[in-house]
């Protein structure tokens, strides 16, 4: 059972898929409230916020991806896009505009449950740490101040999502060297095995995206993982 039970919504137009869901969380001892259309769970979050989300991206009305990005406006509550399309350009655009987390359609239940453990396990790990003993983190223009959990580029706030900032910290904190993509896994996502080292791929993706207007680059360690490097001008 998890402490201080934590509320989830969930919306899909398919019954069987919003059931299924439905019952291997409750299961997991999560609350959980199950909506036909995004526009249903929109109105709900918007009275009463929950603490996870699960979104299906192809319904009637407002479309997954259109609610997320409607979301992050108010919010920078975990949501996790679960769809049937698995093209490389919808999981990039699932990630870019502000998801935690994108599983493909059939999945299993078993593994969205972990996923979603990993997320409430990330969020009580940094509400349990003592924010007094946290220093800033500088690289080059970039600081991430951990005691608030923002990051700015020369003073200039930039808006990252929970993932984000975790995978970023982490490469703060490492920045002497390359991380492999199946370390970031464990200590951002907490997947003690390999589950599907896209995941690193999607937020590097969204970050690179972000940051291209400062001197900071994320670049791939062909074969192995990546690493924080300044533009060259900067290093002049």
């Amino acid at each position: 059972m998890i402490k201080d039970t934590k509320r989830i919504y969930i919306a899909d137009d398919e019954k069987n898929i919003r059931e299924l869901i439905q019952s291997f969380l409750k299961n997991a001892g999560y609350e959980v409230t199950a909506f036909e259309s995004g526009d249903a769970l929109f109105d709900a979050f918007l009275k009463e916020p929950s603490d996870l989300i699960v979104l299906d991206i192809m319904m009637p009305g407002t479309d997954g991806l259109m609610l997320c990005t409607k979301i992050r406006e108010h919010s920078i509550v975990p949501i996790i896009i679960v769809s049937a399309r698995d093209s490389e350009l919808d999981r990039i655009t699932g990630i870019t505009i502000g998801s935690d987390d994108y599983l493909v359609k059939p999945f299993s239940p078993i593994e969205l449950v972990a996923r979603i453990n990993a997320q409430f396990r990330r969020l009580e790990y940094n509400q349990q740490v003592n924010r007094t003993d946290l220093i800033d983190l500088i690289f080059g223009p970039i600081t991430i101040n951990q005691k608030t959990r923002s990051v700015t580029n020369a003073r200039t706030d930039l808006d990252i999502s929970p993932t984000e900032y975790e995978f970023l910290r982490y490469l703060f904190i490492n920045q002497e060297r390359a991380v492999s993509r199946e370390e970031l896994l464990k200590h951002v996502w907490q997947f003690e095995t390999q589950v599907d080292t896209r995941a690193t791929d999607d937020v590097v993706k969204r970050l690179r995206k972000k940051l291209s207007k400062t001197q900071v680059r994320i670049e791939a360690v062909w074969g192995f993982g990546f690493k924080l490097e300044m533009d060259d001008e900067a290093k002049k």
